[in-house]
């Protein structure tokens, strides 16, 4: 292949890449205009249902159908995937007639789903289309329609499902964010259906959780150099908390700060001087009811590493810069 073969097929490829964005796009923006009081309806309808919400499908319908499935459970709306083809051969079974059916097909017209509708429609069950083609038999059937009209597929054969794909997925997206609205979905729910990983940690992970897992490195206002340094090297966290005659907490004394020292005084004058000499007074602080996300921020706000952990100037403990890297908050 020629430089300027190449430099050609480059070129296309970065053209076909942006029609394909630009169609989907343009689609979903069309999409917009089929929002309406049915779609209203469907909401209203789930909200008042007593059942889940069940989506089938078949081919590229059906990944899409699983996904929805995701969004709707992720956020607050009990729903299960029933794949078309299986559902007339024992998988029917998991309907109940309280349930909400969304059948998920471009035409509206296959075979599979000419065989689905009747037997959902005996079931009693609510059934809504998600269908490109509103005069199909999906459609004429169902008791709602999502219009996911699309004029034509992405692709220059207008064969793949790319854009139809796409409206049906943003579709899906739309009743889940809207349904989750209606409910008041709040940040605590989510983090109920996603208590694993980074994600479900940032939304439900405390203080709490994290520094009693510490020792809690503390010297007194008169504590010399010489027991800064043993206190903070056998505690292991680059600080030590410094606490006045009543226990309360006076100041922080951290690496930093040592440094400062060396830098302010000569070698002789050391052994002369104590925490309270050194130390940084009124050191900030965090509550162990507050969200490790938000120590998280006020470390990378300030520059630091680690933040004492008090109640009302009582000191409970420390957290560590490498306590919110170990559990992925990082």
């Amino acid at each position: 292949m020629t430089k300027a073969t190449l430099k050609l097929v480059k070129k296309n490829i970065q053209s076909t890449a942006r029609a394909v964005l630009l169609a989907e796009s343009e689609a979903i923006r069309q999409a917009i205009d089929c929002i309406d009081d049915q779609f209203e309806q469907i909401v209203e309808t789930i909200l008042q249902s007593s059942g889940r919400v069940v989506v089938t499908g078949i081919g590229k319908s059906a990944l899409i159908g699983q996904k929805i499935v995701a969004t709707l459970n992720s956020t607050g709306t009990p729903s299960l995937f029933m794949h078309a083809a299986d559902a007339i051969h024992g998988d029917l079974g998991m309907i109940q007639s309280n349930d909400v059916v969304i059948c998920i097909s471009k035409s509206g017209n296959t075979p599979e789903i000419k065989v689905l509708v009747p037997l959902l429609k005996r079931t009693g069950v609510v059934l809504v289309a998600l269908a490109s083609q509103t005069n199909s038999y999906l459609c004429l059937q169902a008791d709602f329609v999502l219009n996911a009209h699309t004029e034509r597929e992405a692709d220059p054969l207008n064969l793949v499902p790319t854009t139809s794909t796409t409206v049906a997925l943003a579709l899906g997206d739309a009743l889940a964010v809207s349904l989750l609205t209606a409910r008041g979905f709040t940040s605590q729910d989510f983090a109920r259906f996603h208590p694993g990983g980074s994600l479900g940690k940032k939304l439900y992970l405390k203080v709490s959780d994290i520094y009693p897992h510490h020792e809690i490195p503390t010297v007194s206002l008169r504590a010399t150099v010489h027991e800064v340094i043993l206190e903070m090297t056998s505690k292991r966290l680059g600080a030590t908390a410094v606490a006045d005659e009543n226990g309360q907490l006076a100041g922080i004394v951290t690496d930093g700060d040592l440094r400062r020292m060396l830098n302010r005084f000569n070698l002789p004058e050391l052994g002369d001087l104590h925490a309270c000499d050194i130390m940084t007074p009124s050191p900030l602080c965090i509550h162990p009811d507050e969200y490790a996300t938000h120590a998280l921020k006020i470390m990378q706000e300030r520059s630091i590493t680690q933040l004492i952990v008090a109640i009302d100037n009582q000191i409970k403990g420390f957290i560590h810069l490498h306590d919110l890297l170990k559990e992925g908050l990082v």
